[in-house]
């Protein structure tokens, strides 16, 4: 933890919790201070659902916190323009869900979201910290986390339901504050925001379903025929988890959509003998399933996108020779090697053995890396 910058002092809990009923009145309260940092949190169910179900909005502003249904949130016009008002900061944290919930609920990808995990771990507290952590670690106040999986969507909430939500929003202002004081101490200013939007324009273009066979890493040895197959059944199962509103494994789940595309089976009997498949689903969806194997498996597959394989032996070696330098910039800048050089990336550089179209000599990596690019560079020529 970096310890010149004293931590801010945590400000009080509320001594009533407050509410907003109606979207006018919320409309009036997000117009009290415009353009100013805006705390954002949210609580939702997603047991038995392919889309999240939202429970309940928090929001804090200029030291004040409230309390929404989502149905008022929703209504509210205002609510829907900050949330699209890239001047407006707002500040989450560990912010995936909570963007995944607002695509899908209301349609929105929200912009000047500011992810203040990520803050925390530029400013040195370390990687993937967690709120309840932090939040002891600067601010010495212990959180209650007993009603963390309680029920968001019953009503009327209880008093302990209540007060999670409010400090789950209670500290990020004040915490932004301390991460953007590291932060210049650092020289590192603007690396949050740019961050926050790149990790968020990244966790957007994961929806398109016709992309999500990539993320299937244990089809990687599939021919490219097969990762074709592969492709049609992801987007097909995402296509009808959508339909449905049911979670992927209560569909099909991914051992399952590979086991298909290898075996690429014909008739209802090749594909009632692969293992493990639920005859139900057979019955259910057999028809579909040996018309999208059959449409797929003489697709032009020539300019297909690959699903990225293991490193072998010899690319393990020079991975650990890359990571060796990265690690280095990373501890003389006090960044968590996780975040300036994820393990994902890195293995690509590897695979390409190039860093074109990469990030890493880009925005605030660039300063951080710049005393060892000439060795990663060389060492990608060697």
């Amino acid at each position: 933890m970096a310890p010149s910058i004293p931590a801010v002092d945590a400000p009080p809990a509320p001594d009533t919790i407050q509410w907003i009923h109606e979207p006018e009145a919320l409309d009036q309260w997000l117009g009290r201070a415009p353009g100013k940092p805006l705390a954002l949190d949210t609580e939702f169910e997603r047991v038995n659902t392919f889309y999240p179900i939202p429970g309940l909005v928090q929001l804090g502003l200029e030291g004040e916190y409230c309390l929404v249904d989502p149905s008022v949130a929703e209504s509210s016009t205002r609510f829907r323009e900050v949330l699209s008002d890239v001047k407006t900061p707002k500040l989450l944290y560990a912010m995936s869900e909570d963007l995944e919930l607002f695509r899908q609920w209301l349609g929105i990808e929200p912009k000047g979201v500011l992810d203040l995990q990520i803050g925390a771990a530029m400013a040195g507290a370390g990687f993937s910290l967690g709120y309840a952590r932090l939040v002891e670690t600067l601010f010495g106040e212990t959180l209650d986390k007993s009603v963390t999986r309680s029920d968001w969507l019953a009503r009327p909430l209880s008093e302990a339901q209540q007060r999670y939500a409010v400090d789950d929003i209670r500290f990020l202002e004040p915490m932004y504050r301390w991460v953007m004081a590291h932060l210049r101490e650092r020289g590192l200013e603007d690396a949050l925001c740019e961050e926050s939007t790149r990790f968020a324009d990244e966790l957007a273009g994961q929806d398109d379903p016709g992309n999500h066979y990539l993320k299937l890493r244990g089809g990687w040895s599939l021919t490219p025929q097969q990762q074709g197959v592969l492709k049609e059944l992801a987007q097909w199962r995402e296509q009808e988890c959508q339909r449905r509103d049911r979670p992927r494994n209560r569909v099909l789940a991914d051992p399952l959509l590979i086991a298909i595309a290898e075996r690429m089976p014909r008739s209802q009997r090749e594909l009632s003998d692969i293992q493990g498949l639920p005859s139900g689903a057979v019955r259910r969806y057999g028809e579909t399933l040996l018309a999208l194997v059959e449409n797929a498996a003489s697709a032009d597959n020539s300019s297909l996108a690959r699903i990225a394989p293991p490193l072998n032996r010899d690319q393990q070696v020079f991975f650990k020779m890359l990571k060796r330098l990265f690690r280095k910039a990373a501890e003389d800048a006090d960044i968590p090697i996780e975040l300036l050089a994820p393990r994902k990336r890195l293995e690509k550089v590897v695979q390409e053995k190039s860093l074109s179209g990469h990030v890493f000599f880009q925005g605030w990596r660039e300063q951080i890396l710049a005393p060892v690019r000439t060795d990663i560079e060389e060492l990608l020529r060697s």
